[in-house]
């Protein structure tokens, strides 16, 4: 199976636990995420669950032709307010890591989104790569840059 390296990064005006509080929460996630994708996070109670290595998260979303899907993820590693990971336990993709990192510059904050990824399916799911999967997930992170500029603004 080929894996697949994108990195994403972007600069927010807020300070440190601003940007931690927002993006380690899941039920963020709704907010951040094209509304095509009816991504909805299934675990119950997330309000009030703090992020900790071993929390597993349920989400039902659509990332193709309105066909619903189950994802699971697991938070693996944190270090608090610094980065965390999340790895996929079932789900759209063969292999899903993706690292969240965040650092303080003297304009606010620097995110920076370390994601690896696999498809599987050999020949095809190269192919499905070139044509759809990679567009798709790098339209879902132009998205979410939107998104954050419009809640926290721009630097």
């Amino acid at each position: 199976m080929k894996t697949y390296r994108i990195e994403f990064t972007q600069e927010i005006p807020v300070d440190l636990n601003t940007a931690w509080d927002f993006f380690s929460s899941p039920l963020n996630l709704t907010e951040i995420t094209p509304k095509d994708m009816t991504f909805d996070v299934t675990t119950p109670d997330m309000a009030n669950i703090k992020m900790y290595p071993g929390l597993i998260i349920t989400y039902k979303v659509s990332p193709l032709l309105g066909i619903k899907l189950n994802w699971m993820t697991e938070i693996t590693h944190v270090k608090d307010r610094e980065y965390f990971i999340d790895e996929q336990r079932f789900g759209p993709f063969s292999f899903w890591h993706h690292q969240h990192h965040f650092q303080e510059t003297e304009k606010g904050i620097l995110m920076k989104d370390l994601l690896h990824y696999g498809i599987g399916w050999g020949p095809i799911g190269l192919l499905a790569n070139g044509l759809i999967v990679e567009k798709k997930i790098k339209g879902i992170f132009d998205f979410r840059n939107k998104k954050v500029e419009e809640i926290f603004g721009k630097i």
